[in-house]
């Protein structure tokens, strides 16, 4: 078992991830299975073409449960990455994430962000994922969202290497997220950390890669 709260359980079998939405509270077991649904959508349009490393591969999907690859590797937050190459390479991650129309919407999480034994970087739980047919205004605000997270974790472990052009897109807060922080966000904190007891980095040693 590596998770289990109140949208189901995730657990690992072999090389095999299964997210499993049985287990979910009945009032959050639509709405489980509706993200559920999200992260599939999303990894099977990553899987197009040639796919991309460092992304999970869909395996396959049922009612209640969806079933991925895992991936080897360890979370940002214990791994703390130094080597400028890691953001270089996840600078091309996400570029190549935006290029398939795919949105990642969840990466100010650094148990999102792994470290491969290699070095290399993955990305993992895509639940709140967006997948997208145009490239319109919203998804260019959200892409530009995914990036300053990323160049956010950079700032925290490798702040000197920040170039001129990244530290003007940290400075740049999109539309989108402005409201969200004014907001949205207020919301959430309330629901995920009054009402679910959940902390953003709880658990952080376990894994749903």
């Amino acid at each position: 078992m590596l998770k289990a709260d109140v949208f189901g359980s995730v657990r690992r079998v072999g090389d095999v991830v299964i997210r499993e939405t049985d287990s979910a509270r009945p009032w959050a077991r639509m709405l489980a299975r509706h993200l559920m649904r999200r992260e599939y959508r999303a990894l099977t349009r990553l899987a197009q073409g040639p796919g991309i490393d460092g992304i999970p591969r869909a395996i396959k999907l049922e009612s209640t449960q969806l079933a991925r690859a895992w991936i080897d590797g360890a979370p940002m937050q214990l791994a703390k990455p130094r080597d400028p190459a890691y953001f270089r390479a996840a600078s091309r991650l996400l570029r190549r994430l935006h290029a398939a129309k795919v949105i990642h919407n969840d990466l100010a999480k650094e148990t999102n962000w792994l470290v491969t034994p290699d070095g290399h970087p993955a990305l993992v739980d895509f639940q709140l994922a967006m997948t997208l047919d145009k490239r319109r205004a919203l998804a260019r605000a959200l892409g530009h969202d995914d990036l300053r997270h990323l160049l956010k974790h950079k700032r925290t472990y490798l702040p000197d290497a920040l170039t001129a052009r990244e530290k003007r897109i940290l400075a740049k807060q999109s539309l989108v997220s402005r409201i969200w922080m004014a907001s949205g966000k207020k919301v959430y904190l309330f629901v995920t950390r009054r009402i679910l007891r959940w902390r953003d980095r709880e658990g952080a040693g376990d894994r749903a890669n």
